[in-house]
């Protein structure tokens, strides 16, 4: 038998339950994980206590559900151990909307409880005079096996869900999924639709966070289960790309994943290298190796926004995806761009996200190919930003604010101040030496004595300046492709 280490906190709610005369199992991913030899990411006890009873002998601990799962408190600063759920033994009727049971109902004995669990590998139970092994889930553990427990299809509809987490397990342990599960999936599959999105979206953000996420994507694809989470990321498959590319945009995409994944990156960054070309698609013109994709990070910066939308992502990090993909592609040449373009580029990324899209520039030519992640021009990019850092980039910058403005020119609120502010900006863009105050009061002045009409124009005219970076952006792409 496997020496397990089980920690004292868990050892001690296990004592506890048996002193008072109940059975107290270890059970689930935390017993799969021991057999892996890995740190379990949680604790799970079954035990034939009733939830009440659990609560008398743990009075600090919470009980807020319909499935008979205590969560019992612990004390520690541990995310692993701070709470342990002790689930009392139950069975599941049936389940009307594949997703949850219609009922459920407690049941007497270990065995009943393994019964209704997903997988093998998790329909195991370990206290210390042993381990109770139903359905050959330790050897599923050996083989890297990933197996629904009894029949495949009946557990798929008992919970759809269960079919993306055997893709999540496959990438999460670098596991395969045996033969009659897998097919089940394929049948199955369409039944995700039932789930609701945010559970959906846990488990594909769990996939997309594990160290063989490209191939969870691809099995995504092959079980025809990426269809109810991103079917956008399809429409790239067999979309041949241009002289620049040697993948298709299905294949540029994965592999931008997995070179995000093999640095580390975060989640953002992860999405952000998986979506970076999802508008590719629909805006290629052509075929061949002088096939164009014209604004497609405009295009993909929209369905972004909407796929993080559907996904119910938190605002924060949409927004943030969202905005890598509409610009990760900009146009940076050694010598081509001045320091005022570089800083009209950081007021229009955002100097806090240039990092995360260099990250993703990183990740799109790894994607693409290329052998070399960051090249001298990025590094030429990064000594620009460098140099200009100090610099205004947006009127908070500046070193006159609107009240100054109001107070010297003796202006009431209103949108003027905000006019005058925006040229002033502008002008500093374009020459960092005038962000003085002498300068900047003078300008005032002399903007303030314009008509509101001359002065709207004038704020139009630099609102709508093109800017240097996507210049030569259109500029490449006319002269690559031989465009007038």
């Amino acid at each position: 038998m496997k020496n397990f280490s089980i920690p004292q906190e868990v050892a001690d709610i296990s004592k506890t339950l048996a002193e008072a005369g109940f059975e107290a199992y270890a059970v689930g991913g935390c017993v799969r994980d021991l057999l892996l030899g890995r740190k379990p990411a949680d604790w799970d006890i079954a035990t034939n206590a009733k939830p009440e009873e659990i609560q008398k002998l743990f009075p600090d601990s919470v009980y807020e559900n319909a499935f008979g799962t205590v969560a019992v408190k612990t004390g520690l600063d541990d995310e692993t151990l701070a709470l342990v759920e002790v689930t009392t033994y139950r069975v599941e009727s049936s389940y009307s909307d594949y997703r949850r049971p219609d009922a459920v109902v407690f049941a007497k004995t270990i065995e009943e409880d393994l019964s209704r669990r997903d997988f093998t590998i998790n329909a195991i139970a370990f206290r210390p005079k042993g381990i109770v092994d139903l359905y050959g889930g330790q050897d599923d553990v050996k083989k890297k096996i990933i197996r629904a427990v009894g029949n495949a299809n009946d557990r798929f509809n008992e919970d759809a869900l269960r079919m993306l987490r055997a893709v999540r397990l496959t990438a999460q342990l670098d596991f395969k999924i045996e033969e009659s599960t897998y097919d089940a999936i394929r049948t199955n599959v369409d039944l995700l639709k039932h789930i609701s999105i945010e559970r959906i979206r846990d488990e594909f953000e769990k996939l997309i966070m594990t160290p063989r996420a490209g191939w969870g994507l691809e099995l995504l694809h092959e079980t025809g289960l990426l269809k109810h989470i991103i079917p956008e990321l399809l429409e790239g498959v067999g979309v041949g790309q241009n002289k620049h590319h040697i993948y298709t945009v299905w294949e540029h995409n994965k592999r931008a994943l997995e070179y995000a994944v093999e640095k580390g990156y975060p989640l953002e960054i992860r999405l952000g290298a998986l979506l970076h070309d999802v508008g590719k698609p629909r805006t290629k013109a052509g075929d061949g190796i002088n096939s164009t994709f014209y604004a497609h990070e405009i295009v993909g910066g929209m369905m972004t926004k909407k796929i993080m939308e559907r996904l119910k992502f938190p605002k924060k990090i949409a927004d943030h995806v969202t905005h890598l993909v509409r610009f990760h592609l900009f146009y940076y040449n050694v010598g081509d761009v001045t320091e005022a373009g570089v800083r009209r580029f950081l007021k229009r990324v955002g100097s806090e996200n240039v990092d995360d899209l260099l990250k993703i520039r990183e990740a799109d030519r790894i994607g693409s190919g290329v052998p070399k992640a960051f090249p001298y021009k990025l590094r030429h990019l990064l000594f620009m930003i460098d140099k200009v850092k100090k610099d205004a980039i947006d009127t908070r910058m500046l070193e006159i604010d609107g009240t100054e403005i109001m107070e010297e020119l003796g202006l009431n609120p209103g949108p003027k101040v905000g006019w005058i502010m925006s040229v002033l900006l502008e002008e500093v863009l374009d020459d960092s030496k005038k962000n003085s105050k002498e300068k900047l009061f003078e300008r005032a002045r002399e903007l303030d004595a314009m008509s509101d009409a001359e002065l709207i124009k004038l704020q139009k005219k630099a609102k709508d300046r093109k800017e240097e970076f996507e210049q030569g952006v259109e500029e490449e792409i006319k002269k690559r492709y031989r465009v007038s």
